[in-house]
């Protein structure tokens, strides 16, 4: 995901994908702006965390509302990941070590927190690398930014200033969203304690704008008067996202539905403060396979690296690209599909003029490019059901079937294939071995696999995959009506493969061999006959 060459286009020229009507926006947003300054987007990353499966979808998200505005327009973009490091730790999270030693740093700005892990000067420099180390792995095009370093260089001086001059109208803003005792002592400003250096939450007691300094009391009842420049202070978070807004004078920023509320406030806030907000594309949050909301602390989400351990990046910078508005279901059983329909929209690109190519989301997942050596004679799905009939542990298996389909495919030759053939063969044995569940067939199903096995026998091996499954779907005729055909199939793979979903009986039929799936009928068909299949069928 390195970034383009910008190219202008006319508008007309260029299709009404989501990227580009984002763009649209936004070039009207920029229209009277001098051409020559930089347009300004935003991605936010709170690392009391690692960086995780929705920091990618959200850098890369706004990486192709980038892309496609560069364009449209041609004119150029930065992209700022901003890290909000001064933001206090407020509970340990449970997945790194030094638990104890964290819970007493608690209330400190996570700047200023030991590294658990040893390795950096601080907590957040170590997450804050990690943050780095992860988008520099897909190729991101950004810059880096650090609240720490903001508040404690000055960058924000200005806009802080303005915070207290409009110190009020602020709270006015956010007080209607507070509960009464919250409300009674809010204030945007959380002034560092000059003693203990963790974050305060406390009344504030009046402002000095000229000053730039704050009075108030800590839980002890002693007084103060603080600095809020210098990274003496920092700001609520609502108010924060509003300063950093109005300070950097960011133009789009995108985020999940559940910070709707907060988009809207901190809206309002900014434009106190003096300028317009950015424009913001609300994006639908993921679900579990049962639907549910994915939580970190029920652990019922996808990371990153298992993804990445069963496919190829591009299908999960795909299946992040498709109706980002719309909720998606992220769990391992989306894979082999997301693989397979980047692998579709390849060989599709493979056909499509240049400006055809713009409407491919492939067009977004490599930056402008077409790679056609990306991709795959060879489905993920049909490798994955290879694996499984051969009850393969070893990519040899898998490759002494690929090159009985293609003589000329090889590890050497082809190493997209090659890089599938292992995530097939970690997505087979960890994922659909342990949960292999194979069926006797029905009566009229025993039939027609009897009959598919005989009519096999006299095609020869050279035919073709579509050779093969004009065989299958004549037998299936001659068993099923039309309309109930589908089921033909789904016999096929739940009672060959044992699984519910397959690739075109055909495709897999070559690759297997016509030998050899003529065995898998009759292993099949040797397994005890349920004693309810002739009353299934009715």
């Amino acid at each position: 995901m390195t970034k383009h060459s910008p190219s202008s286009q006319t508008d007309s020229s260029l299709p009404k994908l989501w990227p580009f009507e984002e763009a649209r926006k936004l070039a009207a947003r920029v229209a009277e702006r001098d051409p020559s300054k930089p347009v300004l987007m935003e991605t936010g990353y709170g690392p009391s965390g690692l960086p995780h499966i929705g920091t990618f979808g959200e850098v890369a998200r706004t990486t192709w509302v980038r892309q496609a505005f560069e364009e449209l327009t041609g004119r150029k973009t930065r992209l700022l990941a901003f890290s909000d490091d001064m933001d206090a730790l407020r509970k340990v999270p449970g997945n790194v070590p030094q638990q104890e030693m964290l819970a007493e740093h608690l209330g400190l700005p996570l700047s200023r927190i030991p590294d658990p892990f040893g390795t950096h000067e601080s907590f957040a420099a170590h997450n804050n690398a990690r943050l780095r180390q992860f988008l520099d792995a897909f190729g991101f095009d950004y810059e880096f930014a650090s609240a720490t370093d903001y508040y404690t260089s000055g960058i924000f001086d200005a806009a802080l200033k303005r915070v207290l001059e409009e110190h009020d109208r602020i709270i006015e803003v956010i007080a209607p969203t507070l509960g009464k005792e919250r409300r009674a002592t809010y204030s945007p400003v959380l002034p560092i304690h000059p003693e203990t250096g963790r974050v305060m939450q406390v009344p504030i007691i009046s402002v000095n704008p000229d000053a730039g300094t704050v009075a108030w009391k800590d839980e002890d009842g002693k007084s103060f008067e603080t600095s809020v420049y210098g990274g003496q202070a920092k700001m609520q978070w609502k108010a924060d996202w509003a300063m950093r807004w109005y300070a950097l004078g960011v133009d789009y920023e995108m985020s999940g539905k559940d910070l709707i509320d907060s988009v809207k406030l901190s809206s309002k806030i900014c434009r106190i403060l003096g300028k317009e907000p950015p424009l913001n594309l609300t994006y639908e949050l993921f679900l579990d396979a049962h639907g549910q909301k994915i939580s970190k602390s029920k652990g019922n989400g996808l990371s990153v690296e298992e993804w990445l351990r069963y496919g190829p990046a591009e299908s999960l910078a795909h299946y992040m690209f498709q109706q980002p508005t719309r909720a998606k279901r992220l769990y391992t059983d989306m894979i082999p599909r997301a693989t397979d329909e980047y692998l579709a929209l390849v060989q599709k690109g493979e056909q499509q003029t240049a400006e055809e190519f713009r409407s491919n989301p492939v067009w977004f997942v490599h930056d402008g490019t077409l790679r056609p050596q990306d991709t795959s004679p060879v489905s993920f799905t049909a490798l994955l059901n290879l694996a499984s009939v051969a009850n393969a542990r070893e990519v040899e298996t898998l490759w002494k079937f690929l090159r009985r389909y293609d003589a000329s495919l090889s590890p050497e030759t082809h190493p997209y294939v090659a890089r599938l053939v292992q995530h097939a063969l970690d997505y087979f044995n960890e994922r659909v071995r342990p949960t292999k569940v194979f069926r006797a067939p029905m009566e009229t199903e025993r039939k027609a696999l009897e009959d598919l096995a005989a009519t096999l026998k006299t095609v020869p091996e050279t035919a073709s995959p579509d050779d093969v499954q004009n065989v299958v779907f004549e037998v299936g005729k001659r068993y099923f009506a039309k309309p109930e055909l589908r089921s033909w199939f789904g016999c096929l793979y739940e009672v060959l493969l044992g699984q519910k979903e397959g690739p075109r009986f055909g495709i897999f039929a070559a690759l297997f061999g016509l030998k050899e799936t003529i065995a898998l009928i009759d292993e099949a068909l040797a397994r005890p006959v349920d004693a309810h299949a002739g009353e299934a069928e009715g």
